[in-house]
Formats: C-alpha cells, sequence, structure tokens
C-alpha cells in the first residue's frame, strides 16, 4: 500500500489495489451495512477498508469495523475524519485528527478521459472559461468535487451538484457558494487521479473563488 501525507503530515492518504477476495476482510456488521451489494461492490469496499484500518493502525487505532450511516457516510472512531473511494481497479482512503481537520473527501479515478458529452454536466460556465479544453477533457474537476461532496456532506447533510461546485486548481480551493465555505484541494495525478478536499475547523471565512 502507498500511504502520502498532505497539509504538513496532518492527513494521511493511502492507495492500494484491490484484489481478490478483498470482500473476505470485511467484518460482519460491514456486510449487513452494505445489504444486498454484489461481490464486485463488497470486494471494492473491503479494499478501501483494508486501506482505511491501516491508516488508524498508524495512528494507533485497533483493527475495527467501518460501518456507515443510512446516507452512506463512513462512520470512524471519535477524533477522527475521514473518506474512503475506489474505482474498478484501485482503492484509496483518507483519514486526519479532528483537532486539525473538521472535514475530509477523498475520490480517486482512473487517468483517463471522461466519458463523452460530461464537460458540461461537470464543469460551470465559468470553469468553461477558465480551463482550456485539454483540461476540461480530464477527470481533475470531476474527482476534486466528488471529494468536496464528500468533504461537505457530512458537514450539511444536504446534496450538492457538481454545478454547486466552483474548483479553482492554481489555488487549489473549491468553492461551495450556498454554504458560503471553502474546501482546500489536492490533485495527485499518476496511474490515477486522486482528488482530495480538506476543511479546517471554522468553515466560510474565505470569499468566492470566482
Amino acid at each position: 500500500m502507498e500511504t502520502i501525507t498532505i497539509d504538513q503530515q496532518n492527513i494521511l492518504v493511502g492507495i492500494r489495489p484491490i484484489e481478490p477476495g478483498d470482500e473476505s476482510t470485511l467484518y460482519a456488521s460491514e456486510v449487513t451495512s452494505l445489504g444486498r451489494a454484489v461481490t464486485k461492490v463488497r470486494r471494492q469496499s473491503g479494499a478501501a477498508r483494508v486501506v482505511a484500518r491501516t491508516l488508524l493502525g498508524q495512528l494507533g487505532f485497533p483493527l475495527l469495523p467501518i460501518l456507515k450511516t443510512r446516507s452512506g457516510v463512513p462512520i470512524w472512531p471519535p477524533g477522527i475524519v475521514g473518506s474512503l473511494a475506489h474505482h474498478d481497479t484501485v482503492a484509496a482512503a483518507a483519514i486526519a485528527g479532528t483537532k486539525r481537520i473538521a472535514a475530509l473527501g477523498i475520490d480517486i479515478e482512473p487517468n483517463e478521459p471522461l466519458p463523452e458529452n460530461l464537460i458540461e454536466l461537470i464543469a460551470t460556465p465559468n470553469e468553461q472559461r477558465m480551463y482550456d479544453l485539454h483540461l476540461l477533457k480530464r477527470r481533475d474537476l470531476f474527482v476534486l468535487k466528488e471529494a468536496v461532496y464528500k468533504a461537505y456532506f457530512p458537514l450539511y447533510n444536504h446534496f450538492i451538484e457538481f454545478q454547486d461546485v466552483e474548483i479553482d486548481i492554481s489555488a487549489r480551493l473549491g468553492y461551495v457558494a450556498k454554504a458560503n465555505c471553502t474546501f482546500s484541494l489536492e490533485l495527485l495525478i499518476s496511474n490515477n487521479v486522486i482528488g482530495l478536499a480538506y476543511s479546517w475547523p471554522t468553515c466560510g471565512d474565505l470569499a468566492p473563488l470566482i
């Protein structure tokens, strides 16, 4: 498993290939929380939880189940915020202590072009003016907005769409106008495109980006 530290080592990120049999790493309570998920989904969820448990172990936590709420948000140990992600072949997780980080979201996609005709769904009109077509065809905005959503939802408990989030890649900031809330961003690109969004204990004190 590859481990990366972010924000002066306050955030731990782990990345790992999904392996056959990862579904067997799930605790019984985790299997129950997944409901009637097919084997592929259980395998992906198991792999992401292996990553998360490994990261938690680095902070001294024992092995424990990572359940989820009815809305699908993972339930972390007291004093921890975190996020899980995967695509078909790779799983990822990010965790941090709540004394330093108030909200945290991660997303991962293969480093491949977006499916056709998704630019207008994902990019706002402002973003379509800001970024060239090459970038808009990449998955960068997609993973960053997914990461913002995962950080945002536990704070505000309501859904946002791609058009509700403005991304400034050069400033490494994402802004949600509905809540006047700004998230810091990290974009990691290799064989995968990984987006990370996080906020400090005070959210909403930065001006709109665009």
